[in-house]
């Protein structure tokens, strides 16, 4: 399983984490399919969850998800981590998780660095999360 910390950017549909809804913002469609984008955090970093069609009506803040064979990927300009075609989320518990609100992995500026083929840090955009203001 990862923790959200050691995330980056790829192509392709490896991450496994269990990670706490902190807010659900509202959804929006995209063609014929509603998306809605959430914070989502672990104990070591939070991120901008992207679900998808039912999903958005089948998590509410405070729920518990498991994400398997995830990705983390760029949409629309954004860092977003989701399940994709290939992934799975599920519920597996409600309100008793420890976690911090940063640093927002969606929040941190992304470059491909060609010497070790995958991304890395640049530079942190903001420490929370520009689009769900800090928990109180």
């Amino acid at each position: 399983m990862y923790s959200l910390k050691d995330i980056v950017p790829a192509a392709e549909n490896n991450i496994n984490t269990q990670v706490i809804v902190l807010n659900i913002g509202k959804t929006a469609s995209e063609g014929q399919n509603k998306t809605c984008l959430a914070l989502v955090a672990d104990e070591t970093a939070a991120v901008h969850f992207q679900f998808w069609g039912d999903e958005c009506d089948a998590f509410e803040p405070g729920d518990i998800i498991r994400l398997t064979n995830g990705i983390f990927s760029c949409n629309r300009r954004s860092w977003v981590l989701r399940a994709g075609k290939r992934g799975k989320v599920e519920k597996v518990g409600e309100f008793t998780m420890a976690y911090v609100e940063t640093p927002n992995m969606s929040e941190i500026e992304w470059v491909h660095d060609p010497s070790k083929s995958k991304f890395v840090q640049k530079a942190v955009i903001s420490p929370h999360s520009r689009i769900f203001p800090p928990l109180p």
